[in-house]
């Protein structure tokens, strides 16, 4: 019993991992754009 419980664990560990990933590995957007845009709008 104690090792379909473990089974589980890592199931569930592994889920929580890949959503994390998916979540927080994307590229950050740089402010670099907006910064350029906002330059252009002063002038």
């Amino acid at each position: 019993m104690w090792l379909l419980a473990v089974e589980a664990l890592g199931a569930f560990l592994l889920f929580a991992f890949i959503v994390w990933w998916t979540m927080f590995s994307g590229k950050k957007p740089s402010n670099k754009s907006t910064k350029k845009s906002d330059q252009t709008k002063q002038e």
